[in-house]
């Protein structure tokens, strides 16, 4: 499994509202409310088989109120 970290910027007054839709998808291990320039952050770990960029676009497509991702991949350095 692959660990990414994925940032949600949300539309305002939007934030619960796509948290819900995140978790009602069942795919992330763990989602935070966050300060800064996003609002949301997922962790996610995807099956070495999946293409990172589809299987993200496939967990974030559709939902509504989602305005900007950033995505943070991880590696085994330590």
């Amino acid at each position: 499994m692959k660990c990414v970290f994925v940032q949600i910027r949300c539309n305002p007054g939007s934030t619960y509202e796509v948290a819900d839709a995140i978790y009602q998808r069942e795919v992330v291990s763990e989602l935070y409310s966050t300060s800064g320039d996003f609002d949301l952050m997922a962790k996610l770990y995807i099956p070495e088989d999946e293409d990172i960029g589809k299987y993200i676009n496939g967990v974030i497509s559709g939902i509504a109120n989602i305005s900007r991702t950033l995505t943070t991949m991880t590696f085994q350095a330590f």
